[in-house]
């Protein structure tokens, strides 16, 4: 199991930005793929979540209404679309994969997912 962050850089606030998560390997055996932020000084936080199969997603409060996430099956990449992005955004941002089974709500919380990418640095300045 790989996962391959991508998309990060420098934009203005305001403004948006695309990262993306290419996963390979046993992707099959996935259950949801998410995606978490650490800014300096702080702890890793929750960002977002999709179930690998279905639906099913969750937000973090703080990004909802700003962020979506989404699938593409054909090429088993996962995207974060960030728009309306705000200062507080800046962190490195890194995707996670989960392959056990849980009711929904997906999981928020960083030991709920065993398998993780190198981040990709978002900064948010003008």
């Amino acid at each position: 199991v790989q996962l391959q962050a991508s998309g990060g850089g420098l934009v203005q606030p305001g403004g948006s930005l695309r990262l993306s998560c290419a996963a390979s390997g046993r992707t099959n055996s996935y259950y949801a793929v998410g995606w978490f932020r650490q800014a300096p000084g702080k702890d890793r936080e929750f960002v977002a979540a999709i179930r690998w199969a279905g639906v099913a997603t969750n937000y973090a409060d703080s990004v909802k209404g700003r962020f979506t996430i989404s699938r593409d099956d054909a090429s088993d990449t996962v995207y974060l679309q960030m728009n309306s992005l705000k200062p507080d955004d800046t962190a490195v941002y890194y995707c996670a994969a989960r392959a056990t089974l849980t009711p929904l709500p997906l999981p928020k919380k960083i030991h709920d997912y065993a398998y993780w990418g190198q981040g990709t640095q978002v900064t948010v300045s003008s």
